[in-house]
C-alpha cells in the first residue's frame, strides 16, 4: 500500500474540513458541533464507535482483518485533541473565527490529520495485523482531557490495552514546515499551576502607610519568584514559571484589600517537581513577612513530562524517513517547556510523542508567532503528510508477520 500517495489524494477534502473546523472552535471538555463533525466524517467506515459520557470524546476502533489479526493480535493507539482556545483570533485568515475563540494551538489539523488516517487505514484494513484505536480527545487545553478519556476506558476499547501510543502536535513556528521532530526521554514538561491571593489592609492611595498595600508585595513576590527560578535551580535542570494572571483594585485612589495572580510552572524532573510547592511558599510567605501582609498559596501539579520510549522513536524515525526522506526527521537537542496530557497515556502505554512543522511557507520559522498567539498562522498543506504518518505508524506496527514495515 502507498500511504502517503493515497494521503496527498485525500488532501483536497482533509482541508476543508479543517477550515470548517477552524471556523468554528469549541473550548474546554464539551464540544458538541466539534463531535458531530467528527462523527459525521467516520460515518460509513468499518469503525466501533463510541462517545464519552462526561465529555465529548470520541474512540473509534478499526478491526484489521490481515493475516495474524484476532483477539491476541498487537494494537496500536492514535490520539488526535479537538478544543480551541479562548483567544480572539488575529490570523487574518479567510477562514478565521470570529467567535471570540480560536485553534490557536492546530489541534483543527490534529483531529483533520486522525480523521485522514481512519479513513487510509480502513481502505487498507486487510493490511493490518492488529486493531487500531482512534482516540479524539475534547479538553487537552488545561481540562485534561486525556485523563478523562482514560477514566473512561479508552485504553480498553479494543478489548486489551494497546502496545503502542502516538501523538502528533503541529508548530506554528520554530520547526520547518512538514519537518517532524522528537527525542527520547524527556520530550516536554511537566506543568503546575500556581494561584496566589495577598492579604492586605486596604486605605486611601494618598496615605499607603496607614494601609497594607497587597498590589506591591504581589509585584515583589513575582519578581521575587523570577530570581528564584534561576537562583534556587540548576540551570542545567531548568524551572520555568510565567505569571499570565494579575488582578486587584478598582480605582487609582484606592489600595485594595487584595491582589491575586496566577502562574503557570513547567518542570523536567521529578526532583524539581516536588521541591517546587516548598520553594515557592518559601519565597512567598518570605515577601508577605516584609511587607506585613497575609499570602494564601494554592499549587496544583497538572501534567506529569512528557516521555518518550526510546525504542518507538526510532521507529518513528524509521516510519518518517520511509515516508519523506530523511531530511525531513529532526531529534530535537532540548526538551521543549510545553505540557500536555497525552503524557498520561504514555504513562501507560509505550509510544512516542512528535511534532511536525506547520509554518506557512515563505515565513520565517525564527519569527513566526507561536501557537497559542492570536496572530499564529497553520499550513494545511501538511495535512497530507500528517495523516500519512498517523496511519504509517500503525501500518507499520501492524503489518502481517513476514510483511514489510
Amino acid at each position: 500500500m502507498d500511504l502517503l500517495d493515497d494521503a496527498r489524494s485525500l488532501h483536497p477534502d482533509l482541508v476543508a474540513l479543517r477550515r470548517d473546523l477552524h471556523r468554528d472552535p469549541e473550548v474546554g471538555l464539551m464540544l458538541p458541533r466539534t463531535q458531530e463533525r467528527v462523527l459525521d466524517a467516520l460515518a460509513g467506515l468499518p469503525l466501533e464507535i463510541s462517545t464519552g459520557a462526561a465529555t465529548t470524546s470520541v474512540t473509534a476502533v478499526l478491526r484489521g482483518t490481515g493475516a495474524g489479526a484476532g483477539p491476541a493480535a498487537p494494537s496500536v493507539l492514535l490520539r488526535g485533541d479537538m478544543d480551541g482556545l479562548p483567544v480572539a483570533e488575529a490570523s487574518g485568515e479567510d477562514f478565521a473565527a470570529r467567535t471570540g475563540t480560536m485553534h490557536a494551538c492546530g489541534h483543527d489539523l490534529h483531529t483533520s490529520a486522525l480523521l485522514g488516517a481512519a479513513r487510509l487505514l480502513a481502505g487498507h484494513r486487510d493490511h493490518l495485523a492488529g486493531d487500531v484505536v482512534f482516540m479524539f480527545q475534547p479538553g487537552e487545553e488545561g481540562w485534561d482531557g486525556a485523563g478523562r478519556m482514560l477514566d473512561e476506558g479508552v485504553l480498553d476499547a479494543a478489548g486489551r490495552t494497546p502496545d503502542h501510543a502516538y501523538g502528533l502536535h503541529v508548530f506554528a513556528n520554530r520547526t520547518p514546515g512538514g519537518q517532524v521532530i522528537t527525542r527520547p526521554g524527556v520530550f516536554l514538561s511537566a506543568s503546575h499551576a500556581l494561584d496566589v491571593t495577598v492579604l492586605g489592609a486596604g486605605g486611601h492611595g494618598s496615605n499607603p502607610h496607614t494601609a497594607r498595600d497587597p498590589i506591591t508585595a504581589a509585584a515583589e513576590m513575582i519578581t521575587s519568584l523570577q530570581t528564584m527560578v534561576t537562583r534556587r535551580f540548576d540551570m542545567f535542570d531548568p524551572v520555568v514559571l510565567t505569571v499570565g494572571v494579575l488582578s486587584a483594585g478598582t480605582r487609582r485612589n484606592v489600595i485594595p484589600d487584595t491582589a491575586r495572580f496566577e502562574a503557570t510552572v513547567r518542570s523536567f524532573s521529578d526532583e524539581n517537581a516536588v521541591r517546587l510547592p516548598e520553594v515557592i511558599a518559601e519565597v512567598l510567605r518570605g515577601v508577605a513577612a516584609s511587607h506585613g501582609v497575609g499570602v494564601e498559596i494554592g499549587f496544583r501539579d497538572e501534567y506529569p513530562r512528557t516521555v518518550n520510549d526510546g525504542d518507538e522513536v526510532d521507529f518513528a524515525r524509521d516510519v518518517t524517513t520511509g515516508l519523506f526522506g530523511e531530511e525531513r526527521f529532526a531529534l530535537a537537542p532540548n526538551p521543549v517547556s510545553g505540557s500536555e496530557d497525552f503524557s498520561k497515556v504514555l504513562l501507560q502505554v509505550p509510544g512516542a510523542f512528535l511534532g511536525m512543522g506547520a509554518c506557512p511557507a515563505g515565513r520565517d520559522p525564527q519569527q513566526a508567532p507561536m501557537n497559542h498567539s492570536p496572530l499564529a498562522r497553520f499550513d494545511d498543506a501538511v495535512l497530507g503528510d500528517a495523516a500519512a504518518l498517523y496511519a504509517g505508524l500503525a501500518a507499520a506496527r501492524l503489518a502481517p508477520a513476514g510483511g514489510a514495515r
